[in-house]
């Protein structure tokens, strides 16, 4: 089967056996993946990864105990979990140190034919949804999760920082919860997505707003997003972080000493709400495909989406 290689930078398509599926696992032939930031990392050095990478994808069940499950299309939770520890038994699979994690850690990703994922982790995904549409359920839960961290009073304001594929998720989950949101980014043609899901936009110029907000939502994958966001959020207002990049960020932890501010990270999140608002088609995601190429063409689908402003780059089995 055709499967994608990643190691020291380089992207490679490669011909190799179809995996054997445990018990307990569903055989999953991919339909569509998408490329996102942690992909880009990965190819970069993130966790020093060599392997298959693709977390965010749909498939159809060909094999699994479950034989309700075969011939269903699909999205999977990307943490397989053992299920027997602390962390497993609060529901918190995500924090289990014993976890891999699919296209991440020691875990082959779904960016090939077929892949494997234990059957608790998959998510039926109804027929009213588009396949195309359903790739985003990954990090549109993890946009959905800031709102079961962080208890944020009905109607209250709150800045999204980077418009990026998940600041424009972020944006839109907060927007359809009914808050005031108020986007930053420095590309007035993806604000615009935002902009028609109701959210206030604002192309971000060198001064950015200075202690103006409670709630501040960094998303903007580089480096310097911390740091911006910790000078929006006023005295005792609070940071959501979701970047997620390779090295060292530096921060001056004086500002979040001196104005008591809490930093909250936030990683991935439940499916069912994400199912849920694109079901009822509350997020446009439609207007972030960038495009959709072949497996088989993956080097140039992780470079398309590399390149400065990009939308999201699906691959297709």
């Amino acid at each position: 089967m055709i499967s994608v290689h990643l190691e020291a930078g380089r992207v490679e398509v490669q011909d190799i056996p179809r995996p054997q599926r445990p018990p307990g696992f569903a055989l999953i032939r991919m339909l569509c993946a998408g490329i996102c930031n942690t992909d880009l990392e990965l190819q970069r050095g993130y966790y020093g990864f060599a392997g298959t990478p693709g977390h965010e994808f749909v498939g159809e069940v060909v094999e699994a105990d479950d034989r309700g499950l075969v011939g269903r299309r699909v999205v999977g939770e990307i943490n397989l979990c053992c299920g027997r520890c602390e962390w497993c038994r609060q529901s918190l699979g995500r924090h289990c140190p014993h976890r891999t994690v699919l296209g991440i850690v020691r875990h082959p990703g779904a960016f090939r034919e077929f892949l494997t994922l234990p059957e608790r982790n998959l998510h039926i995904v109804l027929d009213t949804i588009p396949t195309e549409v359903a790739v985003f359920v990954e990090p549109l839960a993890a946009a959905c999760e800031i709102l079961y961290q962080v208890q944020i009073p009905c109607s209250s304001q709150i800045a999204v920082l980077g418009d990026g594929k998940l600041g424009l998720l972020v944006a839109q989950v907060l927007n359809a919860h009914g808050f005031e949101v108020h986007q930053f980014g420095r590309h007035p043609e993806k604000l615009r997505i935002s902009e028609r899901a109701g959210v206030q936009t604002e192309v971000a110029r060198a001064e950015l707003p200075a202690a103006a907000y409670n709630w501040v939502v960094e998303a903007t994958g580089s480096a310097d997003g911390l740091r911006a966001a910790v000078g929006m959020v006023k005295p005792r207002g609070t940071v959501i972080l979701k970047s997620t990049l390779h090295g060292l960020v530096g921060v001056d932890t004086a500002p979040v000493i001196v104005n008591e501010i809490t930093l909250i990270g936030s990683r991935c999140g439940r499916f069912e709400p994400a199912l849920d608002l694109l079901s009822r088609g509350l997020i446009n995601v439609h207007d972030m495909i960038a495009g959709l190429l072949p497996l088989t063409d993956a080097p140039h689908a992780f470079e398309q989406a590399a390149r400065n402003g990009t939308f999201k780059v699906l691959v297709s089995a």
